[in-house]
């Protein structure tokens, strides 16, 4: 059986231009703290997720062309191959996607970015529920993990249906310092990897808190 080929690093530098492009058009993205990305070397951007233009909105202003982890129902009709010639992976929510593993691990072991959603799917975007892939993917990929805050793009609070964000609003992107997740010992038993989940999501949280109060959104949901 043949390993799942790493998705194309120039396939995602496509990506990030036509995010930059897109993003700029419709919004006016203010990006804090990009330069704390360390520039060369496998990491793991983990952003929180209240919108479908979170991770577009990313990928356009990130200082690296980003590999994010997409669920397959995103991977419909045109958008298919799209979104696998920019460099993005397709990953089934539902079971162990082994593809999908191992392409992030791939991505990571070339010293590439890879982008998670930690929170799994759309939610009100504070981390307060973490799944483990991401502790996993950090102590197997030996990749410092960066907390990236996107804050403005919910639309109205209170809404069933969130609204796309007014066009020409400001939409804040705050990366913050890199950190390890593991405790330096290389385990990867359920226990280790609880351990982790526990310290990225206060390091997570942290982040989000601080944020909001730098860009003034404290009352954002």
């Amino acid at each position: 059986m043949t390993e799942p080929s790493v998705p194309s690093e120039r396939g995602a530098e496509v990506g990030r231009r036509i995010g930059v492009g897109l993003m700029y058009g419709l919004w006016k993205p203010r990006v804090l703290g990009a330069w704390k990305v360390p520039a060369t070397g496998p990491v793991i951007l983990a952003v929180n997720h209240s919108h479908n233009i979170d991770g577009p909105m990313v990928m356009g202003v990130a200082p690296r062309p980003t590999h994010f982890l997409i669920k397959k129902e995103a991977f419909v009709g045109p958008l298919d191959a799209f979104l696998t010639g920019i460099g993005q992976l397709k990953v089934d929510r539902t079971a162990a996607d082994r593809t999908a593993i191992s392409q992030a691990l791939g991505v990571l072991a070339a010293g590439g970015v890879l982008g998670i959603f930690p929170e799994g799917t759309r939610g009100e975007g504070d981390f307060a529920s973490l799944r483990a892939g991401l502790a996993y993917f950090a102590v197997r990929g030996g990749a410092p993990i960066v907390p990236v805050a996107v804050l403005g793009s919910s639309g109205r609070p209170g809404r069933l249906t969130k609204a796309l964000p007014p066009l020409r609003s400001r939409i804040d992107v705050v990366f913050g310092d890199p950190f390890e997740a593991g405790d330096g010992s290389g385990r990867r038993t359920r226990k280790a990897l609880d351990e982790a989940t526990e310290r990225i999501q206060k390091q997570l949280t942290s982040h989000l808190e601080n944020a909001r109060r730098l860009t003034g959104r404290e009352s954002d949901t």
